[in-house]
């Protein structure tokens, strides 16, 4: 059994490797441009006009400026909403690069996936300790009566809402510990959370992504499948930081734990 869960943790890995470093991964973000900022409506190094609409963004652009959209040459004015699939999918392109429209909190936005990033180019893969059992234990979730949302720091400095649906509860070397997490909408828990390796031998937090609780709540929290957040490949991210609570006050020396230099 461990020598089966160990050669999946590998492909695991290997998978998330690839995942990071395809064209439209985390490493090719080169820019995201609030809007708010820019009341002009012109972008660092993008051409065309981006002005706010009613819940989107107009774009306005000539032929000459190279911008396509649902892959054919753009030349006019056209709504936008936020784009929902991944980068590779945004309805506006400038050559091989992607601009995906965003939106956080009612404040709209666009980012910049270019394949050619020097991140790209330089990623020499990621740090992970190998698999082990003692780091996957059972966990019970209980979730809240409802959903909550809590104010935390963003990587970019700026403070945002994280969601909460509930408490998964387990035991960790002797101790039992608790950690905060979101439903996502496949049912699965998605926890943002630090431990005393945070910054001195692992990234400064992680995310990690428990199964779906069956009907009693239970699910498996496997620290061996800790990720790194989007930010640590891009400076560009505004992942958020853990949640009171989620600090652990034990070493987590499980996961991904930074990108290979």
């Amino acid at each position: 059994m461990t020598t089966d869960a160990s050669d999946a943790w590998k492909l695991w890995h290997e998978h998330r490797v690839e995942a990071v470093s395809e064209p439209y991964g985390p490493l090719a973000l080169i820019g995201t441009h609030w809007l708010d900022d820019h009341p002009d409506g012109r972008l660092p190094g993008l051409p065309g006009t981006w002005a706010l609409a009613d819940d989107g963004v107009t774009l306005t652009a000539t032929g000459s400026d190279g911008l396509s959209v649902d892959g054919g040459p753009f030349d006019g004015e056209v709504r936008l909403s936020a784009d929902p699939g991944p980068a590779e999918t945004a309805r506006v392109a400038y050559g091989e690069r992607r601009l995906v429209v965003l939106v956080r909190e009612g404040v709209w936005g666009v980012r910049d996936f270019d394949p050619a990033a020097p991140a790209r180019r330089a990623f020499r893969g990621i740090e992970a300790t190998p698999y082990d059992p003692r780091w996957s234990v059972p966990g019970r979730f209980t979730p809240y009566d409802a959903r909550r949302t809590v104010r935390v720091p963003n990587a970019d400095g700026v403070e945002r809402g994280l969601g909460l649906g509930g408490e998964v509860t387990f035991v960790l070397d002797g101790q039992e510990l608790t950690l905060k997490a979101a439903v996502r909408d496949d049912g699965s828990l998605w926890a943002v959370f630090g431990d005393t390796t945070s910054g001195d031998g692992s990234y400064r937090f992680r995310f990690l992504y428990p199964s779906a609780p069956d009907a009693e709540g239970r699910t498996t929290v496997d620290f061996n499948r800790a990720l790194l957040p989007p930010c640590a490949f891009a400076d560009h991210f505004i992942c958020p930081f853990p949640p009171p609570g989620n600090t652990l006050g034990v070493a987590v020396a499980a996961g991904e734990r930074n990108p290979a230099r």
